[in-house]
């Protein structure tokens, strides 16, 4: 029963460190907010200039360059429209950011617990052994209840790097999350803002031609 517990602190250890790794390599700055996307939307001051975003976009494939690709293509839309549909895309791509995360957190819960379990199944063990033998050797016992404790350090060796990590990955896809919001929330309001000055001049003359003569007089 100790060798099960032992294998699945092994199997937990290995499973916690892919994830680590995994989610070092997805979660880059420079993989999740390319800079040159970045530096397309500064230059993107017009609509005219929008062809050229989605091209940056197309060429560097990254959760901003999905949503402001989303943007682009419907900016034909209402601004709360546009709005939304960002949203939606927003919480679909933090979720792809935060997967694994999960089970670090449940590997941050697991293992101390299976520490625990192998360390109360060898002292039964151990106690059972004194038990049967009807006497007690006190330098035995002690080598036993060493090895024994190994489990729950080994577990704690597990969960402590695991709890280091999740943390630092949740507060690294919040700061993503608000970062692409931000740019994006940049680029619609810079287009709808152009789009509404430049309805403008068209809306004071539709007025002016529907201005009565009764009118002008007045």
């Amino acid at each position: 029963m100790e060798f099960i517990v032992y294998l699945l602190l092994i199997l937990t250890s290995t499973i916690g460190l892919t994830f680590i790794i995994e989610r070092a390599f997805a979660l880059r700055w420079r993989r999740v907010m390319p800079p040159e996307v970045e530096a397309a939307v500064e230059s993107c001051q017009t609509s005219t200039d929008v062809p050229m975003l989605r091209r940056v976009c197309q060429q560097h494939n990254s959760p901003v360059s999905r949503m402001l690709l989303l943007a682009a293509e419907h900016l034909d839309w209402p601004q709360a429209e546009v709005v939304d549909g960002l949203q939606t895309r927003a919480r679909s791509e933090i979720a792809r950011l935060e997967r694994g995360l999960v089970v670090l957190e449940i590997i941050v819960g697991i293992a101390p617990l299976l520490g625990l379990v192998g360390t109360i199944l060898g002292m039964m063990t151990a106690f059972g052994n004194v038990g049967k033998a009807g006497q007690v050797d006190a330098a035995e016992l002690a080598k036993g209840i060493s090895l024994i404790l190994r489990a729950t350090l080994f577990g704690l060796l597990i969960a402590i790097p695991a709890l280091i990590f999740w943390s630092y990955y949740t507060k690294k896809v919040e700061s993503i999350a608000v970062e692409m919001e931000s740019i994006c929330d940049e680029f619609i309001r810079r287009q709808y803002r152009e789009g509404n000055a430049g309805t403008k001049p068209e809306a004071s003359e539709a007025r002016s031609k529907h201005q009565t003569p009764e009118t002008v007089e007045r």
